[in-house]
């Protein structure tokens, strides 16, 4: 048995966890600090987001770049709300209304009034078109009008009797009778002047007679005709008098409720001239409109069924501001290409689609003009033609209502063509970081339009000051939801949780939603206990459920393992296997399980083949980190010995994709124990990315992995061999659990910090690694040493013994302490984990 507790990478327990002083916290419970927004952790983001706000120029819309749950969009409607609602530079909100176009049906009319009077002239409007129907009726039906309308009437009949009568006399005097029949006037010859010829006394009527009367009757018919062809203008003469007695009645009946209008609005030269077109389409209009009344009347006959209704002289009132104090803020939570920018509804009517002007809908762009509105990045991007229908607006500055059959030449029911509203709005898109960067590259447009990102921290140092903000922080998140107060030790706690979900003990996170959760449930934990505040064990144990809601994988990977249905050796020693270590994100829960990595070598050509690459379940982060191990290889032993060996790698009992460079240090172990015939203890797991040099760089999810094989090891029973080894640069993100950070103080388990390959294979084999002297040579006992031997024997059967590298110096090895590899998830550059396919992460 090895004695790890005094090896000098072995980590003490001290640097394990980085516990919060209580002398940081001057306070008894949170309901003695005061409040404190997210704003303190994103100064930068803060700064960047006034400065958009505050330039009123074409482009400077905002980008908010942030992770979920890091309360971006809450920070933003904060924010808007200081800027917005207490500045007015562009002047009050304004109320927006659609008017009906009394030139061009089709093309509504905008109105722009101050906020608050959109609603009063849409009332009344409504009470003027409400009162308008007993307002024509009474025009139409007093007796001073129908007086003067039958005097018109009459005249004009006289007119016509008079201008027959003259004609019939003259007739008579010369025999002939003018006749009115059904099918119209006629002359015919008379007996006398109160009886006509029958045709037996016509036929009687000498020759001579006869041809006399039709010739009388000859001349007298252009004259008839004459007379006849007069009625249409004497007719034409009598509308126009009527008309202009209607004109008067109707000016005379409405006239006087358009001037009581006025007064409210003298200061608004387009509502006058709107209620003056009014007044005079009524009075132009009014015969019709008293008929359409006195039919259906309805909306959807307004324009497109060929009836006049009284509903044209409404007001639609797009844009109703009244209340709004300062420039309007909206939030638009489904930003569909209607939602964005308006839609014109359409009605059945007679089989088919009609619309007019009170059927048009704002959208939120529509709402939000003269002030701000703000978008889920990529809830905006998964509607189709919203984006390019938001840059379109943007780029205009007008918002036009179309359709989206309209943008690509398609039918379309559209049948009016609205006024375009001039617009000028500050669009703030909210999203991550991918979403940002994908329109910065694959959106050439994209920049013009958001010229400003502001960018929210993941996290804030970790120092006594911020420590002190943060538990004003926590007191805020608290009073937001009514929750029971925290005591001093329960904000250490959530601090120390803070700087775990940070990933690093130095810094602090700044994804406050799940701290929120948390609260909420400590709180209920707190109430369902009959705490009067939130203590440490209420959040303690209200982490402890959300993590037992969340583990029934977990569970069921450990029970494998724990079945030897996944085979993993926590004592002993092997040859070419080593434990990697898998972290697996889960949503709620993160957590990481060991996993077995083997190699198999032979006399070849220097290949090192991935399996997991040729079976296409390896990503490119992963073969990436597979040729680096071919690099180390060439360039350490390569110098002095042919590489004539081929290798393979795999991680066994993997079924899904396997991605990630942070396994490397864990496969250019076990290489090098298959190549090297070096055991390699199966007591110690590993984790970390390596160069082509060998150092050991730092990976993500660090305190998972180490928890994952702690807990297999203790379900096994801790032998005080069992470790972990990582990355030296990992160390100051250890925050462990409290049960791991003990077995390590009891010296049960071990935890080593190395900063070079060479380090973990002392630690695995318990042999010196083999320095190189001045000649170049290494200890013949040495890992390097075993190493190059066996490179040499298979280079010389495979080549013959004519070249002949100097083999190593013998050399007694020194026993070195152990440590052990690990398979881990996929990184960035700043070591953060990503999950991998099928839940494997190398």
């Amino acid at each position: 048995m090895s004695d790890f507790t005094s090896h000098p990478c072995r980590l003490p327990p001290e640097r394990l966890f980085t516990p919060c002083p209580l002398a940081q916290l001057e306070f008894t419970t949170t309901d003695e600090l005061p409040d404190l927004a997210e704003e303190f952790a994103h100064p930068r983001a803060v700064e960047a987001l006034r400065f958009g706000l505050d330039v009123r120029r074409s482009g400077y819309n905002l980008f908010v770049l942030g992770e979920p749950g890091s309360g971006r969009h809450a920070l933003v409607r904060r924010l808007l709300e200081t800027e917005f609602r207490h500045q007015e530079p562009g002047g009050p909100a304004m109320d927006w209304c659609y008017i009906h176009n009394f030139q061009e049906a089709t093309r509504p009319r905008l109105l722009k009034v101050p906020a608050g009077r959109g609603s009063k002239l849409r009332e009344d409007m409504q009470a003027f078109v409400a009162g308008l129907a007993s307002a024509l009726t009474a025009a139409f039906e007093n007796e001073d009008y129908r007086r003067r309308l039958n005097a018109l009437e009459d005249e004009s009949k006289k007119r016509e009797d008079q201008a027959l009568r003259t004609l019939g006399r003259e007739a008579m005097t010369q025999g002939v009778a003018l006749l009115s029949t059904e099918e119209g006037y006629t002359f015919v010859p008379a007996k006398n002047e109160n009886e006509t010829m029958s045709e037996e006394e016509y036929d009687a009527l000498p020759k001579e007679r006869q041809d006399a009367l039709d010739k009388i009757i000859e001349g007298y018919e252009p004259r008839l005709q004459d007379i006849v062809l007069q009625f249409p203008r004497w007719n034409r003469e009598l509308q126009a008098k009527i008309k202009d007695l209607s004109r008067e009645a109707l000016r005379r009946a409405v006239g006087h409720e358009i001037e009581e209008l006025k007064p409210a609005y003298a200061d608004l030269p387009e509502v006058i001239a709107f209620l003056d077109a009014v007044l005079h389409d009524v009075v132009e209009t009014g015969d019709n409109l008293r008929e359409s009344q006195k039919s259906d009347g309805e909306v959807e006959t307004l324009l497109f069924s060929g009836s006049i209704s009284l509903q044209r002289y409404l007001v639609n009132l797009l844009v109703d501001n009244n209340g709004t104090v300062g420039r309007p803020v909206v939030r638009e939570s489904l930003p569909t290409f209607q939602n964005l920018l308006g839609r014109v509804e359409h009605t059945a009517h007679m089989g088919m689609w009609v619309s007019n002007f009170t059927l048009i809908r704002a959208g939120a762009l529509h709402r939000a003009n003269g002030g701000a509105l703000v978008l889920d990045a990529g809830k905006l991007l998964t509607q189709p033609y919203a984006w390019e229908g938001l840059k379109r607006a943007l780029q205009s500055g007008r918002l036009r209502l179309e359709s989206p059959e309209d943008l690509f030449g398609l039918q379309s029911t559209q049948q009016l063509e609205p006024e375009p509203m001039p617009l000028d709005v500050k669009v703030v898109l909210v999203g991550d970081r991918s979403t940002y960067y994908l329109l910065s590259e694959m959106d050439p447009e994209f920049g013009a339009l958001f010229k400003v990102a502001a960018d929210l921290e993941n996290d804030v140092a970790r120092e006594p000051e911020n420590a002190a903000l943060y538990a004003r922080l926590l007191a805020t998140l608290a009073r937001r939801d009514r929750l029971k107060a925290l005591t001093r030790n329960a904000v250490a706690w959530a601090i120390e949780q803070a700087a775990r979900l940070a990933e690093d003990s130095r810094k602090l996170t700044t994804r406050t939603r799940v701290l929120a959760d948390l609260l909420r449930e400590a709180d209920w934990m707190a109430e369902k206990a009959g705490a009067p505040h939130i203590e440490r064990e209420h959040l303690a144990a209200a982490l402890a459920a959300q993590i037992r809601r969340a583990d029934r994988v977990k569970e069921k990977q450990q029970e494998a393992i724990l079945n030897d249905e996944l085979m993993i050796a926590t004592e002993g020693c092997e040859i070419g296997q080593i434990n990697g270590l898998a972290a697996i994100d889960m949503g709620q829960l993160s957590f990481a399980h060991p996993m077995r990595i083997t190699a198999a070598v032979r006399m070849g050509d220097g290949d090192v083949m991935d399996i997991e690459r040729e079976t296409e379940l390896g990503g490119p982060l992963h073969s990436k980190g597979m040729l680096i191990l071919s690099g180390f290889l060439s360039n350490r032993f390569g110098r002095v010995v042919p590489l004539s060996v081929n290798a393979s790698l795999v991680f066994e009992q993997s079924y899904g994709e396997v991605d990630g460079d942070s396994a490397s240090l864990a496969e250019l172990c076990v290489l090098q124990s298959a190549i090297g015939l070096l055991p390699l203890r199966q007591s110690l797991a590993m984790t970390g990315s390596v160069n082509q040099l060998g150092k050991v760089q730092p990976i993500g999810a660090v305190n998972e992995k180490i928890e994952g094989f702690f807990d297999v090891c203790q379900a096994r029973g801790l032998n005080g061999e069992q470790g972990v080894i990582i990355p030296q640069a990992n160390a100051p993100h250890l925050m462990l659990r409290a049960d791991v950070v003990e077995a390590v103080r009891q010296g049960r388990f071990h935890i080593f910090a190395v900063t070079h390959v060479d380090q973990a294979m002392e630690l695995l084999t318990g042999v010196s690694a083999g320095t190189p002297d001045a000649k170049g040579e290494v200890a013949e006992d040495s890992v390097n040493g075993r190493i190059m031997a066996q490179l040499l024997e298979l280079a010389q059967q495979r080549h013959g013994p004519a070249e002949k590298p100097k083999a190593p110096r013998k050399s007694k090895a020194k026993e070195a302490a152990p440590a052990h590899p690990a398979k881990e998830p996929v990184q960035d550059v700043s070591g953060r984990p990503e999950a991998g396919e099928g839940g494997n992460a190398a």
